[in-house]
């Protein structure tokens, strides 16, 4: 239970780890104020020695003073949610290298030499076979798979599988996509997208999450073909997709309100929660027995007022810009 978050402060050739047990889906909001304010509120947090993996770290970020490269990773709401986040880091971080983490955990320990593979066992990325992606049903797509088909023309689907599931699932996949139905045209932005031109022998694919293995490349059954990884930018698919087959163009002006109506609101407090669950009988008689570390707040970002007055000033001139446009 939670949503575990880990940093990374790198300053004067060091780097320490520090932990969050509710703070992975704060990432975001916590950097978001700037270098000054974010370090301080990670090293607000629990001072840790060990790496958590790809399963149990649901968020991260690591702050490199040295070099004045930010690293994070979060699961945003939906897409607008992160392009308004990436637009302000873009702002209250001017001067640094801002990147999000693709690779999870893995693109901090490579950032520090540590190579990708630390947190991953043997047989991590496991292949199944695409057959199910005929059976899937969604009520919005989780991302969106194209193919170009031999006279040159593309075709495109919606799927409710992640996009780094795609390529789990083999080049099969392909065979059985050219024989699908069209879905439903998409009413609003998904959270990536796989393009694949057998002809070219190459998959395209971007990502507004994380796709960890994607520097892994070439995956298992992929071998013989190029990877085309887009990061977070969606236009090279949307330039590809069939006219009846857009991508929505969302504005960015309603994910930056709220982010301006959420400054300042306290991380939630989850005591009373864990007191109900801490008082529901196991079965047979056991006891649940909460983790210590749930018991232990997140300790937010606490921008001094320089620092707020310059966040709000970046959200406020992103959101009317988004809202003149």
């Amino acid at each position: 239970m939670g949503a575990r978050a880990q940093y990374v402060v790198v300053e004067n050739g060091a780097w320490q780890r520090y932990f969050s047990h509710w703070g992975a889906g704060r990432v975001a909001d916590d950097l978001m104020p700037g270098p000054g304010a974010a370090t301080r509120c990670f090293r607000a947090n629990r001072e840790i020695d060990k790496w958590l993996d790809d399963v149990w770290c649901e968020g991260a970020a690591l702050i490199d003073h040295d070099r004045r490269i930010l690293l994070w990773f979060a699961f945003a709401d939906s897409w607008t949610d992160h392009l308004a986040a990436r637009a302000v880091l873009a702002r209250t971080w001017l001067g640094w290298d801002v990147r999000f983490a693709h690779d999870g955990v893995g693109d901090l320990t490579h950032h520090l030499g540590l190579g990708r593979g630390l947190t991953r066992v043997p047989g991590w990325f496991e292949t199944f076979e695409p057959s199910g992606f005929a059976a899937t049903e969604y009520a919005e797509p989780w991302s969106v798979v194209s193919l170009r088909l031999p006279d040159g023309s593309v075709r495109a689907w919606g799927s409710d599988w992640e996009p780094i599931e795609h390529l789990a699932a083999g080049p099969g996949l392909i065979d059985l996509l050219a024989v699908l139905p069209a879905t439903p045209a998409l009413t609003d932005m998904p959270y990536g997208g796989v393009h694949f031109d057998p002809q070219a022998r190459t998959v395209s694919l971007w990502a507004v999450q994380t796709v960890a293995g994607i520097h892994n490349w070439p995956l298992p059954g992929w071998e013989d073909w190029v990877l085309d990884f887009r990061g977070d930018d969606h236009t090279r698919q949307a330039g590809l997709l069939p006219a009846d087959f857009p991508f929505p163009q969302p504005s960015l002006a309603a994910a930056l309100r709220r982010l301006s109506d959420g400054l300042g609101t306290p991380p939630p407090d989850h005591t009373e929660l864990l007191a109900r669950a801490a008082a529901v009988p196991g079965p047979e008689g056991t006891a649940p027995v909460v983790t210590p570390a749930a018991l232990v707040s997140h300790e937010p970002a606490d921008p001094t007022p320089a620092e707020l007055t310059a966040l709000r000033t970046a959200i406020d001139a992103l959101a009317a810009g988004a809202g003149a446009g």
